[in-house]
């Protein structure tokens, strides 16, 4: 797998959540912060505005889309002078769901997804991000992000046999565009900073591409400078540089998350699990492991059967 599609398989734990909502004037509703979740805002139908928690209100139409990658609180309302109702999100958790709101003015229609992410194994991707993404509906951009807008949004509308499926996959797609789209409309290269920049870099993102296709290879810092086609010592300055961390850290620390995801939802041994992440013995896959979870591998998988 690369590395975006990683992430997006990583990042959530559970069932999503996602409704169509239908909002008229005058409405307006605040969404608290909900630690452990990230979201989608997708306008379908009419118009709002987006009350970000810092900054100034944002106008949104037809097509436009906002993520919201930290759980941050947020507002939408069809005025930015509307007071805001605080909204009970815990009533519309189903895996797809429609709803109607407000009051007897035009209609918004908005299309919300909502994940609750694994805090232990978020992705550091994930934190490079801003508070909000806002991809607007330009012409002729992006079309398989509007692509699977649209198909999402008639799963909605008309579920129909194996709509729980699709929808579920719908939403991973919608993830793994807007991620895609975001990094891709950034300004300028040189603008860019830490995993914005990592990715964006064409040897670092080889390297990562790499140790995520082929965790359990016995990557070095020179054999990975290799394949990013750099020195040893230049590849492990920029790779720092750019994400944070030293290269073989990162290696490390995907090991591990990969092994937990193995006990998690496979019945493979921990020996087992070990050698697929590329550790020479349970003990040193063990050992590794506590550290990095606190707890010993057959410990963590017990209490995740649990939950």
């Amino acid at each position: 797998m690369d590395m975006l599609s990683d992430v997006v398989s990583f990042m959530r734990s559970g069932r999503p959540s996602s409704a169509r909502v239908s909002w008229r004037a005058p409405w307006g509703v605040s969404f608290r912060a909900a630690p452990g979740s990230a979201g989608f805002q997708v306008v379908l139908r009419g118009s709002c505005w987006l009350i970000p928690p810092d900054g100034e209100p944002v106008p949104l139409s037809v097509g436009d889309v906002v993520f919201i990658p930290h759980s941050d609180s947020f507002g939408l309302a069809d005025d930015p002078a509307r007071p805001l109702v605080e909204s009970d999100c815990a009533s519309h958790s189903e895996l797809f769901a429609s709803a109607g709101f407000g009051g007897a003015g035009p209609e918004t229609v908005i299309l919300a997804c909502g994940y609750q992410l694994d805090l232990g194994r978020t992705h550091p991707i994930l934190a490079s991000l801003p508070s909000v993404i806002h991809l607007p509906a330009t012409l002729g951009s992006h079309p398989e992000l509007r692509a699977a807008i649209e198909l999402l949004a008639a799963e909605i509308d008309t579920p129909r046999p194996g709509t729980d499926t699709v929808v579920s996959s719908l939403l991973d797609m919608l993830q793994l565009y807007v991620l895609r789209a975001y990094f891709e409309t950034q300004d300028e290269p040189c603008t860019l900073s830490g995993w914005a920049a990592a990715l964006a870099d064409p040897a670092i993102g080889r390297a990562l591409d790499a140790i995520h296709r082929d965790p359990a290879r016995r990557w070095t810092v020179e054999s990975l400078g290799a394949h990013a086609g750099m020195s040893r010592a230049g590849f492990a300055r920029r790779f720092t540089g750019l994400a944070g961390q030293p290269p073989l850290a990162y290696l490390t620390w995907w090991r591990l998350v990969s092994g937990a995801r193995m006990l998690r939802e496979s019945d493979a041994s921990v020996a087992e699990v070990a050698e697929r992440v590329g550790y020479g013995s349970e003990f040193a896959f063990g050992n590794a492991f506590k550290r990095e979870f606190g707890v010993a591998p057959g410990r963590y998988r017990r209490r995740a059967a649990v939950v």
